[in-house]
């Protein structure tokens, strides 16, 4: 084979877990999804002792489940900088059908519905369209849920299912707009190409409102930090909407389609809701009496430096750093205390990557010869922050505390 046709081959069949060694139980459809396994992780969280499996394409991340695939990016991760490597990036998906061979070349994303022309698009003809690029942060509708109390049903996640990547890609407007959208169409759907086991699982197929979906910023997104999007993060393409929650980031999309109503099928119906008042919240242990379904983000910050449990030397400066992003409205400042509250004050923040990308903060810091809580809190441009106390809701979803970390001084 000559290397132009070799360059081919190799671009128009992605063999996912081709070199994949089997190690432990760990399989979809037959084929090893475990290919190296690493080390146990202890949570800190009840219960928290994970699997630390390198999967293909990825490093050793945090095994929450194996079937279908759900892994977590380690937290240390995010003291590496503010762009979250693709082997780095934490996996999620519903439905243990997940595709593990795809075939570039023959690979479409059809348009249907409400629209004048429906059309079958190929990868290269999204990339011959006019290209956006933008830095978002993709999170789970549960980060964090593991730290719920009471506890709440469900993944039991630490901090580490989000990530911030720069995404390119076509706006999904202007691929509807070549459909030519109808003016009756009320919500546009989206579904991939991994499938429930069983028949009587529901697909999963998500949706948004004709407005959202023609606002210009979400994307259909064919690349993640300069280079193909991974297997597990939705290769080839996927929806980007940017500031939402990750539950409508289709992954391996292949379906979009304008409809008249709105989607009620199981996952907008009755999954990722939330409590439909101001704080998407309920006493804990109560029942919401109205659900809408989970949207936006709210304003989250973390310290990744020192991590908690760390030892600094006492009456020394030390430097205190972490990240804070929201929901698109971009972070205006970000408060630092030292004294579990007491005093606060205003940490520097770094290069801004866009609004919706995650935004480094960074202070120096002394205490005394003691045990310390770090708080940090970050405030949007619209004046959203963190409450001091967790807020509740059933779904363990839209965790936003203002954080602590306990460190030692000696």
């Amino acid at each position: 084979m000559n290397r132009s046709n070799a360059s081919r081959g190799a671009r128009s069949r992605r063999r996912f877990l081709q070199h994949a060694g089997a190690i432990g139980a760990g399989t979809l459809l037959g084929v090893p999804l475990r290919a190296v396994a690493a080390d146990d992780v202890t949570l800190p969280i009840a219960n928290g002792m994970r699997p630390v499996v390198a999967y293909p394409q990825k490093r050793p991340l945090i095994v929450v489940t194996s079937r279908p695939p759900q892994l977590e990016t380690p937290f240390d991760v995010f003291d590496d900088g503010v762009v979250t490597p693709n082997d780095a990036f934490f996996v999620r998906y519903h439905l243990a059908g997940v595709p593990t061979t795809i075939d570039v070349d023959s690979y479409r994303i059809t348009v249907k519905g409400k629209v004048a022309t429906p059309l079958s698009l190929s990868v290269d003809d999204l990339k011959r369209m006019d290209a956006i690029e933008y830095y978002a942060v993709n999170q789970c509708s549960g980060n964090s849920r593991g730290f719920f109390e009471p506890r709440v049903a469900g993944g039991q996640l630490a901090n580490g299912a989000m990530g911030n990547a720069k995404w390119r890609g076509v706006p999904l407007k202007a691929v509807l707009a070549r459909a030519g959208i109808d003016a009756s169409a009320r919500q546009v759907t989206f579904n991939g190409l991994d499938t429930p086991v069983l028949p009587t699982t529901p697909d999963f197929v998500k949706a948004l409102d004709v407005d959202h979906a023609m606002d210009g910023e979400v994307m259909i997104a064919y690349a993640m930090n300069g280079a193909d999007l991974p297997m597990l993060n939705g290769y080839p393409v996927r929806l980007v909407v940017p500031g939402w929650y990750g539950t409508y980031w289709m992954k391996h999309l292949t379906e979009i389609t304008a409809i008249e109503g709105t989607l009620s099928d199981f996952w907008m119906a009755t999954a990722y809701r939330i409590p439909d008042n101001a704080c998407a919240c309920v006493p804990p242990g109560a029942s919401p009496t109205k659900t809408v379904p989970i949207n936006r983000f709210d304003v989250r910050s973390f310290t990744t430096n020192p991590r908690d449990g760390a030892t600094v030397t006492a009456n020394a400066p030390f430097t205190v750093r972490g990240i804070a992003f929201d929901g698109g409205f971009g972070i205006r400042h970000v408060d630092v205390s030292t004294d579990g509250g007491s005093t606060w004050r205003e940490a520097t923040l770094g290069a801004d990557l866009g609004r919706f990308s995650f935004r480094e903060w960074k202070t120096t810091a002394s205490v005394p010869a003691g045990t310390h809580d770090i708080k940090v809190r970050a405030i949007n441009a619209i004046g959203n922050s963190q409450p001091s106390e967790p807020l509740w809701n059933p779904a363990g979803y839209m965790r936003n505390v203002v954080e602590t970390t306990r460190i030692r001084a000696a």
